[in-house]
């Protein structure tokens, strides 16, 4: 990681993230070609258009570096670390924007030496544009950000989401929701990692958590809620790594508690034959 990052770094992941959000809000609502991708992860040709277009960008403006994009990952792809990687997720909610939900965004970090460096994160329907650069603080439309205060789990609003497997087993996804729902102020599911991460930033959101999450998912987000104060762990705890698998995000404050409540409710749901 370099002692200062090049400004036209961020400059290209705001330009690449605002030009996504035109693409999608000019395609919003029309009629789009969407395929299954699984059984109820879907795609659509504004993915696949929004994902080409950065791609060619960046072959242009730095031909050495790498995509890590969600829509035309290849084999091998994740494991690499290479020296610049830009992250990708063209339409962060691909679900509800195929739904005409207006809640999804595109998200694009870059890591250098496997470190994030900058993150963007654009919401065309809002019109917020969510900045971080490590080491110089995170910003919402060139505001500063600064996460919450709340310092309780009852005194907090949290947010989670469920992978695309949870029709397989959904016990305990929906069961360690339940637990949360009994011990904080409410629970939300957005169906956009990128934007649960900002509004943690934003102080919107007091925490989030998510059991299994692709790099494309978290990269920026997290970026953006550790400028902006937060503490970001896996859900064990473990340091925070985009391709880790699993994110715990908050304000700090309520860090352990939350670590807390999932570790107590994994212990009690791997007890080989426990009784009461």
């Amino acid at each position: 990681m370099p002692d200062v990052i090049p400004p036209q770094y961020l400059a290209t992941a705001i330009e690449a993230v605002i030009r996504a959000g035109d693409v999608q809000l000019a395609r919003f609502g029309s009629d789009m070609r969407v395929d299954k991708k699984g059984a109820i992860n879907l795609v659509t040709e504004v993915d696949l258009q929004i994902e080409r277009e950065f791609r060619a960008m960046i072959a242009g403006r730095f031909p050495s570096h790498v995509v890590l994009g969600e829509e035309f990952e290849t084999r091998g792809d994740r494991e690499a670390t290479p020296p610049f990687c830009w992250i990708f997720d063209p339409v962060d909610g691909t679900t509800n924007y195929a739904h005409g939900l207006p809640i999804f965004c595109s998200s694009l970090g870059l890591e250098i030496d496997g470190e994030i460096a900058v993150g963007a994160i654009y919401d065309p329907t809002r019109r917020e544009l969510f900045t971080a650069e490590r080491g110089q603080g995170a910003w919402l439309n060139g505001r500063p950000l600064r996460v919450s205060a709340a310092d309780t789990l009852i005194d907090s609003l949290l947010v989670t989401g469920f992978h695309y497997d949870i029709q397989q087993d959904p016990e305990d996804l929906v069961s360690l929701f339940r637990e949360f729902i009994t011990k904080s102020r409410a629970v939300r599911r957005l169906g956009s990692a990128a934007l649960d991460l900002c509004y943690v930033a934003a102080g919107r959101f007091d925490g989030y958590w998510e059991s299994k999450i692709q790099p494309w998912d978290v990269a920026a987000g997290a970026l953006i809620v550790a400028e902006a104060g937060g503490r970001v762990s896996t859900v064990f705890g473990d340091p925070f790594r985009s391709r880790a698998g699993s994110v715990l995000a908050s304000n700090g404050h309520i860090h352990d508690l939350m670590l807390a409540v999932i570790g107590g409710f994994d212990a009690r749901v791997r007890a080989p034959n426990r009784t009461q």
